[in-house]
């Protein structure tokens, strides 16, 4: 049976300016930090680490240009520091994370404010395989975290072994939004996917700030909603492993992964403030999930970009490039596939998906694209799950 996951193979293969509209924008590229370069160059990859254990995500912190954040899925954070990884991980907590398949330490992300707060958030399944989110907060050594300041944000029971998701990010508006998959097993059995009374399947929002162990902001799309989770921002996705915003806009991009047709890229726009139902499980792409029995499109919010899953077997959700160094591709949006290791690339204009591009420069060479990632000045990284993080650089 092919493995229904972000991670497809993962068990066989073992300078923008902001959104000012919230209360904590996501900073952005300073002045100066760059020399551009003119046009659409060619673009390639610098390898700028190696030797990790299946590291699948990657993370910089706030306005901090001197380090990366790598998350190994056995339950490290790794600190990558001028090419080179730094022998003490940040932070360690593989005793309480069960990894393998689509299991272990899966998403990491620094509180907006963290240059003050030294608060960071990550996702991971525990023993029994479920997932949690969870806060901790680093020493006074800044290459250090405690890991005995874990502080559960959110607990979720998890059905089956895979569609764990795990991606985090804070959007644009401050707010913390976390990314499930459906439960696991295939065609999504326990209609998740479109059940408004469970997490699972669902982008979530939520306030850190406020609350305990979290606030509802009052501004979420299905609040006082009969039988809607009032966390939920939207639903009817499969297993979302990778998703970002577009640091200028705020819009969404979410890579879902498919079933058996189709891998897509649907987006929220910001305009929009959530709501979406991207359909799963009644569409798998833009096309029926069981055609046989038909279905209607009515209130879903269909991908902007979909391809065939022969292509590869799970999309890699990436990000829309805002750094300095390479102005011309500002509004490009890159993504991949796992297992072809393919990059690719389009734009949004009014709603749809333009000038779409392959680039064998920059899958040559990377086995399992497991992640994407940006450094703080915005400039764009790939993550093989085999080990090696690359940065796309133009030449020269």
């Amino acid at each position: 049976m092919r493995r229904l996951g972000a991670l497809a193979v993962l068990a066989l293969a073992a300078c923008g300016s902001e959104d000012t509209n919230g209360p904590d924008p996501i900073p952005t590229t300073s002045p100066g930090a760059c020399t551009p370069v003119a046009g659409t160059p060619a673009l390639g990859l610098a390898r700028v680490a190696a030797g990790l254990t299946d590291p699948l995500d990657l993370q910089a912190a706030p306005g901090d240009r001197d380090r990366l954040f790598v998350v190994e899925q056995p339950g490290r954070i790794r600190i990558v520091r001028d090419s080179a990884v730094l022998g003490t991980p940040f932070l360690d907590i593989t005793g309480r994370v069960r990894d393998g398949g689509e299991r272990g330490l899966l998403g990491l992300a620094f509180h907006p404010r963290y240059a003050e707060n030294g608060r960071f958030f990550v996702n991971y399944t525990d023993d029994s395989g479920h997932t949690h989110v969870a806060e901790f907060r680093v020493t006074a050594d800044r290459d250090v975290a405690d890991a005995a300041s874990e502080r559960t944000v959110l607990f979720q029971p998890q059905p089956f072994s895979n569609h764990n998701g795990g991606g985090l990010a804070f959007g644009n508006d401050g707010m913390l939004y976390i990314a499930l998959g459906d439960g696991g097993s295939g065609g999504d059995p326990q209609g998740n996917g479109q059940n408004p009374a469970t997490l699972l399947g669902k982008v979530l929002r939520i306030d850190v700030d406020r609350g305990t162990p979290y606030g509802i902001p009052a501004d979420n799309p299905f609040l006082g909603q009969p039988g809607f989770r009032q966390e939920v921002w939207a639903l009817g996705l499969r297993n979302p492993w990778r998703y970002s915003f577009d640091r200028l806009t705020g819009d969404l991009y979410v890579g879902d992964v498919g079933q058996g047709t189709s891998e897509e890229v649907s987006v929220g726009l910001a305009a929009r403030r959530g709501g979406e139902n991207y359909g799963w499980n009644v569409m798998e792409g833009t096309g029926c999930f069981r055609p046989s029995s038909g279905c209607s499109t009515a209130g879903l919010t269909l991908p902007v970009l979909t391809y065939p899953t022969r292509e590869g077997c799970a999309v890699t959700g990436g990000y829309v490039y805002r750094g300095c160094r390479m102005p011309g591709y500002h509004g490009t949006y890159f993504y991949g596939d796992y297992c072809a290791g393919f990059v690719r690339s389009f734009r949004l204009v009014n709603g749809q998906a333009t000038e779409a591009r392959s680039w064998p420069t920059l899958g040559a060479g990377v086995d399992n694209i497991s992640s994407f990632g940006v450094d703080a000045d915005g400039e764009l990284y790939i993550v093989d799950h085999t080990g090696e993080v690359y940065k796309v650089v133009p030449p020269g």
